[in-house]
């Protein structure tokens, strides 16, 4: 099954990032993934947009970089994320024994060749379907891992966004739409206010969309083509439309 992947390249060097760019991008097209490559020139630079979303699945990694360097980094990282796929990339053998003390999945010594990195990227891919997608979320006390076959939908009201697992509820102050990217397939925008994971729908109706557990959120009226062919698309068998 093709997935969505939010991939990031920190390097202090343009070239590089805009080269391991490319290349992530060729290997995300071989595949037949997506992806959502972001472009970093400082640790700092990271660090700043982490804080804001931690919505990050692979980490390309310069060692070397002025300021917070990549070991520094990744240590930081691993203080409360251990699903991240971390790798580096380095001018120089001498630093791998750093990185897989902060539990790097790999080391790429420069210049990077594409083969390379689709070995590593192919494995990144099996790690992270093996642990499982999870995103997390800054609520008013903590940062929690939510894993995202845990949430059944997603909902707004009064600027504040609800997070509706099996058994919880997290408040966030993300945006809807800034959800729905973080979580891409197997969710569905089911009304302006509410997202529905569509693993955890029983049936829809004209203006409802009813869970497992018996669970209710409203279907909008212009929404209910989309919510009815993602939900056929997904089981494509025994599917009960009311």
């Amino acid at each position: 099954m093709n997935m969505n992947y939010k991939i990031a390249v920190c390097d202090d060097e343009a070239e590089q990032v805009e080269y391991l760019a490319a290349l992530a991008g060729d290997w995300a097209e071989c595949r037949g993934n997506r992806v959502c490559i972001r472009p970093f020139y400082s640790a700092e630079e990271f660090l700043f947009h982490y804080e804001e979303e931690k919505d990050c699945d692979i980490l390309l990694l310069d060692i070397e970089m002025r300021g917070i360097n990549g070991v520094e980094l990744a240590k930081r990282l691993r203080e409360e994320n251990d699903a991240l796929q971390i790798i580096f990339i380095t001018g120089y053998p001498d630093f791998i024994a750093d990185g897989y003390e902060v539990g790097a999945l790999h080391y790429l010594l420069k210049p990077v060749s594409g083969e390379k990195l689709n070995q590593v990227l192919d494995r990144a891919e099996k790690n992270l379907g093996r642990k499982g997608r999870a995103v997390f979320l800054r609520t008013a006390k903590e940062v929690r891992r939510i894993p995202v076959d845990s949430i059944v939908y997603v909902e707004v009201f009064s600027h504040k966004l609800m997070v509706h697992t099996l058994h919880d509820a997290y408040e966030t102050k993300l945006s809807i739409t800034g959800m729905e990217e973080m979580l891409g397939e197997g969710f569905v925008r089911c009304h302006r206010s509410y997202l529905a994971g569509i693993s955890f729908i029983d049936h829809i109706t004209k203006n409802t969309v009813v869970f497992d557990d018996g669970r209710t959120i409203p279907l909008a009226r212009n929404a209910y083509e989309g919510v009815n062919q993602a939900f056929i698309a997904y089981y494509k068998e025994d599917v009960r439309i009311v």
